[in-house]
């Protein structure tokens, strides 16, 4: 009976023991790992002196991944040929440093990493790791702090350089174009704050660049920049502010090209308005030409009366400079008059309907164009032909919920060829006033006039926008599409009614903008009203 009583015991053991193995389930593992590596050693030990290795090597308390280590890494003084970094793309205890360089004598050189070191399993970054060395005897240990705007944008890029450019016997103002400077870091892709560290005490010429090429040269035609008239003193206290704009090009004249038979296109950077061009070859009689700005490429236009010819031979003028061009003739085909709507959707209450040509607007027939409401009512209007944009307004009073149909016969439109139309319809309505809304700015502590108020969308695109010469406070922007927008104000200098961006080299700062805080959200049937306080 003992027997089997311990048979039994050790069976139902047997049988636990079985059941456990059966149930093993996954681990649960800790806590999620959140601590980023840490450097435990390195050689050269960092802020080294008299600094004479071609490489370095740096050991960290975990595996370590790289990322992003070409865009991250920023080294001041640059290097002219980049350091080689590895391992890449393999999981690692250390990094080597290969310097493939000369380094300058008695200097300081930092190796920012950015984010780029990374913890092996969760990405956790090292942020903003510096490792630094001198070749003389002693740290340069000075700062200059600072932060970045954006001349026109609410915020600016990521990725900005902030350069610093000794002023010697060999600094002039076209430095910046040709060599790189004398000391460099980066806001990298999070921060709109810099600081140049371990700096040597002196007088400093200070930049922000938005570089495109990473070349650590400034390219008028690519990058945004940013400078301060005066030159700086290190040390100092000061906070600096860099406001990044885009300069328009310097003039320079493309080669010309034909585009039809009875078509050149004179292609060009900068601003066409100082442009002249001129036909030297022999031509007919009753020979006749216009020009039209291409409206979304830095292009003239040149329309003239087709005549035979082999060549055609120009002279393009911008102020004292003059440049001349052959072209030879190849295309048989010739543009032909084409009209479209530039209303697109509903009808607004501020935009004129537009009628846009592809060819030289020449003249208008009235008594061919009538505009017809719902009940059928003729409607009375006026016209005017935009010669900039190439196109025939029509205005007339709008009304609220209206159905418009517009009919051109044909000859109501004549172009440079003495083309015209076929017979145009056009379909067209409004909203009704409680499907739009209304926005009041009134706009506070201006301290010069004129100004620009403007709405726009959220990529800065200017919706609306209203103009004040003189002393003025309420803007009002009545019966709009609902939606979001946002408010700034331009601060006209010139009084030209535009925005003027910058230019380093005649040390012009681009024209002020104030962005209001927030965002505005407009509703249909809304009245708002907002108090924007300038700075």
């Amino acid at each position: 009976m003992k027997n089997n009583f311990f048979s039994i015991c050790f069976s139902l053991a047997i049988l636990l023991s079985l059941i456990n193995c059966a149930k093993r389930s996954t681990p649960t593992g800790g806590e999620k790992d959140i601590t980023p590596p840490v450097m435990v050693s390195a050689s050269p030990e960092p802020y080294s002196t008299n600094f004479d290795e071609e490489e370095v090597k740096i050991t960290f308390d975990e595996y370590i991944k790289l990322k992003d280590i070409q865009k991250q890494l920023i080294v001041s003084p640059p290097l002219k040929y980049p350091p080689i970094i590895t391992p890449q793309g393999t999981a690692s205890k250390f990094i080597k440093i290969k310097i493939q360089d000369t380094l300058k004598e008695n200097t300081t050189y930092v190796f920012n990493f950015g984010q780029s070191i990374t913890d092996n399993n969760e990405g956790n970054p090292y942020s903003y790791f510096n490792y630094v060395f001198s070749t003389g005897d002693y740290i340069d240990s000075l700062k200059v702090n600072g932060f970045i705007t954006d001349a026109k944008l609410k915020e600016p890029d990521n990725f900005v350089s902030i350069m610093l450019y000794e002023v010697d016997s060999t600094y002039s103002d076209s430095t910046v174009y040709k060599n790189p400077p004398t000391y460099i870091t980066n806001t990298l892709d999070s921060l709109t704050t810099f600081q140049l560290t371990n700096l040597k005490a002196g007088e400093y010429a200070i930049f922000a660049m938005k570089d495109e090429a990473n070349n650590y040269v400034f390219n008028q035609k690519t990058d945004k920049i940013a400078f301060i008239s005066d030159h700086i003193t290190v040390p100092t206290d000061s906070v600096f502010k860099l406001n990044l704009f885009k300069e328009i090009p310097d003039y320079r004249a493309a080669r010309p090209s034909e585009a039809t038979t009875n078509r050149i296109l004179f292609g060009y950077e900068g601003k066409p308005d100082s442009i002249k061009i001129d036909l030297l070859s022999d031509t007919p009689e009753d020979y006749d030409y216009r020009i039209t700005k291409d409206l979304e490429k830095d292009t003239l236009n040149y329309w003239f009366t087709p005549f035979e010819a082999d060549s055609l031979i120009f002279t393009v003028s911008h102020k004292k400079q003059i440049d001349t061009f052959t072209i030879k003739r190849r295309k048989a085909e010739s543009d032909s008059l084409l009209l479209q709507s530039t209303i697109s959707g509903n009808l607004g209450y501020f935009k004129p309907f537009g009628i846009q040509a592809n060819t030289p607007l020449e003249s208008i027939d009235s008594t061919f164009i009538s505009i017809i409401d719902k009940d059928s009512l003729k409607i009375a209007f006026d016209y005017s032909i935009d010669k900039e944009l190439n196109q025939v307004n029509l205005n007339w009073k709008i009304e609220p919920s209206q159905r418009y149909i517009i009919t051109a016969l044909p000859g109501a439109i004549e172009d440079f060829y003495g083309n015209t139309n076929d017979t145009l319809n056009y379909n067209t309505s409004t909203k009704s006033l409680a499907d739009l809304g209304s926005i009041r700015v009134t706009v506070r502590n201006v301290k010069e006039f004129p100004i620009v108020v403007q709405l726009t969308d959220q990529k800065g695109e200017v919706k609306f926008e209203k103009y004040a010469e003189t002393e003025q406070s309420l803007f009002e922007f009545m019966n709009i599409d609902p939606g979001t927008y946002f408010i700034r104000v331009i601060h006209d200098a010139n009084g030209n009614g535009i925005w003027d961006t910058g230019n380093y080299l005649k040390k012009l700062q681009p024209e002020k903008i104030s962005y209001f805080p927030g965002e505005i959200e407009l509703r249909s049937n809304w009245e708002l009203e907002q108090e924007f306080i300038l700075d």
